[in-house]
């Protein structure tokens, strides 16, 4: 029991609709036996038949304000066990919303509630996003508590509708805790969710074209052959397409001029710069090397001009 109200009027209301039943019962005994003598007599004639009907309708009438009367005890009664606020779970108080003292009304909050079980944490998802979520898909959660340390959960429920004022849509996660982590009520977390439409690999729009109805890019094999490669795409953005799968990540893709090119076709790989480049490595790594062969001879030149 977490709180009480004071029960003096409420035992007084409820001593009171006793009270109000005993005298309807006491009035329903009277009608019955006044109707049963005037039974009698209307049988042997000795009385007129609307006295014998005014009898009957004042029983009838005494019988209602008995079932009334039995009816606000049991209210009463209800109003009686009213005054005691139970917990409906184990768990925490969170907030307090009244002193004690102070008067309150029927339906007004008065403790916040925390239940003592699994975990959850409470997420709001974008309007334009909430397609990508499903009851029950996986996620990460990271506790702010405890940077670089995920845990899986999975996405319990997500609102019907979207809040008015926000425009997301409230959505709640079930956390899959180890038993050595301990989550307290109340902490701050991040969730985390895969998205299959945000795939690690990308090309820019330029080196997508079509065959037979599908999208495939040029890839430049050993010995400059090209290859046509089917792949699967994402949503395409405003300069990269991101690939689902059909392109590893050490694959080399021609970037432009596509509509020109032939399967098995022999190339020369040039950066967009013009200048021959190794496939296999990396563009960055000839820049880098070429950078510093550059700085290396401004220092020559300066220590000889310093000599």
């Amino acid at each position: 029991m977490l709180a009480e109200l004071d029960a003096e009027d409420l035992r007084l209301n409820r001593e009171a609709a006793q009270a109000q039943l005993a005298a309807a019962e006491a009035d329903a005994r009277l009608a019955a036996a006044e109707f049963e003598r005037v039974k009698v007599l209307f049988e042997r004639q000795l009385v007129s038949r609307s006295l014998f009907d005014a009898r009957r309708s004042a029983l009838d009438a005494a019988n209602s304000r008995v079932a009334q009367a039995r009816a606000q005890l049991d209210v009463a009664g209800n109003q009686a066990a009213y005054g005691q606020l139970r917990a409906p779970a184990a768990g925490v108080i969170a907030t307090r919303s009244v002193e004690a003292g102070q008067v309150v009304a029927a339906g007004q909050t008065v403790f916040g509630l925390a239940e003592d079980g699994e975990r959850e944490v409470a997420i709001a998802l974008p309007e334009a996003a909430v397609g990508r979520f499903e009851v029950g898909q996986a996620v990460a959660v990271e506790l702010w508590a405890a940077p670089g340390r995920r845990v899986p959960g999975r996405i319990r429920e997500i609102a019907p509708a979207a809040d008015p004022a926000a425009r997301t849509y409230a959505a709640r996660v079930t956390l899959e805790l180890p038993e050595d982590v301990r989550v307290e009520l109340g902490q701050s977390a991040r969730v985390y969710a895969a998205n299959a439409a945000a795939a690690a690999l990308g090309v820019p729009l330029s080196a997508l074209t079509e065959a037979d109805g599908s999208p495939v890019v040029f890839v430049v094999r050993e010995g400059g052959v090209l290859r046509r490669v089917p792949v699967r795409t994402g949503p395409f953005g405003e300069t990269q397409v991101p690939v689902l799968s059909g392109l590893r990540p050490e694959d080399w893709v021609v970037v432009s001029g596509v509509h020109l090119l032939e399967d098995g076709q022999r190339v020369r790989p040039v950066d967009r710069d013009n200048r021959p480049v190794e496939p296999g490595r990396a563009p960055e790594a000839e820049a880098d090397e070429a950078a510093a062969a550059l700085e290396a001879g401004a220092a020559r030149v300066n220590a000889a001009l310093a000599g």
